[in-house]
C-alpha cells in the first residue's frame, strides 16, 4: 500500500541551497575573465554564479522558509579574489571571503532542514568551471578583485538539465 503522505512529501521536496548572488557589476567583472577552452572543462554561465552558504539537498521550500523566520543578520561584505584557483581536482573558482559568520548563522537557522549540515568548515567560493578530469593547466590563476555588500540570502532551487544546471530563486531573505 502506498503512503500518500510520503508521496505528497516527495512531490513538494526540491533540491535546494541558500546562497548569496553577486550584483550585476560583479557579474560584469567575472564575465570579463578569460575562459580558456580545454577538453572536459565546462564554464558556468553568469546567471548561475552564486556563493553557497548552505546546501540543503532535497527539502521542502516551506520548511526552509519556516526555519529562516528566525534568521537575523545585519551586514556582510563579500570579497572576491585575489586570483581564481582550483577547489579539489575538478573545480575552477574564485575565493570569496567575508561570509563565514553569515554562513554559520544560516546553517544554525536551518540545521534541522534538508541534509544535515556538513562537519567541515565553510569555504566561500564562486564556481566558474567544472572539469570531468583534473582541471587543465592555465585554467586558474587569473587575478580578480571585487567586493560587494550582501543585502540578502536567497533560497535557490537547483534543477539538472541535459545541458547543465538551472537555478531558480524561490525566496529572498533580507539582511536587517
Amino acid at each position: 500500500m502506498i503512503d500518500i503522505t510520503e508521496v505528497n512529501r516527495s512531490v513538494s521536496e526540491q533540491r535546494l541551497f541558500l546562497a548569496v548572488l553577486p550584483p550585476s557589476e560583479v557579474v560584469e567583472v567575472l564575465a570579463g575573465m578569460p575562459r580558456p577552452e580545454a577538453p572536459g572543462l565546462r564554464w558556468t554561465r553568469p546567471h548561475q554564479w552564486h556563493v553557497t552558504l548552505r546546501f540543503l539537498g532535497h527539502a521542502d521550500p516551506e520548511d526552509v522558509v519556516a526555519a529562516m523566520a528566525s534568521f537575523s543578520w545585519t551586514s556582510a561584505v563579500a570579497d572576491l579574489g585575489p586570483v581564481s584557483a582550483t577547489l579539489g581536482r575538478h573545480v575552477v573558482m574564485v575565493p570569496v571571503s567575508g561570509l563565514d559568520d553569515l554562513a554559520s548563522v544560516v546553517t544554525a537557522a536551518t540545521a534541522r532542514v534538508g541534509t544535515p549540515p556538513e562537519g567541515r568548515p565553510f569555504v566561500g567560493h564562486l564556481t566558474l568551471a567544472r572539469s570531468k578530469g583534473p582541471v587543465p593547466a592555465g585554467s586558474a590563476g587569473t587575478p580578480i578583485s571585487a567586493s560587494f555588500p550582501v543585502g540578502e540570502v536567497c533560497l535557490v532551487h537547483s534543477r539538472a538539465l541535459p545541458d547543465g544546471v538551472e537555478y531558480e530563486v524561490l525566496e529572498r531573505f533580507s539582511l536587517a
